[in-house]
């Protein structure tokens, strides 16, 4: 797993906040978005699961650039739903996930939709 934090310096002291927190969290909260069959994996992530390394994030990249979160999801849409209303949920759902968590207003989502899920 990524040992990447995002940084916000406070009054106090600096509060750390790992990304893979971060893409947990949005995860599960893509996962509530109607339409939404899945999540997929990268290449890279399916060949780490493969050797027997776990990851909570699977389908989600959190990455803090310039002041700015930006967050990769793949995602698998449901047959019949409108792909491109199912990715603006998703990023809807995201950045308002984002923000929650992290009270960082600036936020980006890139959403990939990797395949459509058929019913059996």
């Amino acid at each position: 797993m990524a040992e990447n934090y995002i940084t916000c310096q406070e009054e106090n002291g600096s509060i750390n906040i790992s990304e893979d927190v971060i893409a947990g969290m949005v995860r599960s909260a893509v996962m509530d978005v109607e339409g939404v069959a899945g999540l997929s994996n990268t290449a890279g992530a399916e060949i780490a699961e493969l050797i027997g390394i776990k990851t909570l994030t699977r389908g989600v990249k959190v990455q803090y650039i310039n002041d700015k979160v930006v967050v990769d999801t793949i995602i698998t849409v449901s047959y019949g739903s409108n792909i491109v209303q199912v990715a603006k949920n998703v990023q809807e759902k995201a950045i308002n996930t984002v923000s929650a968590a992290t009270g960082i207003q600036k936020a980006e989502v890139n959403v990939h939709v990797s395949g459509i899920a058929f019913d059996k």
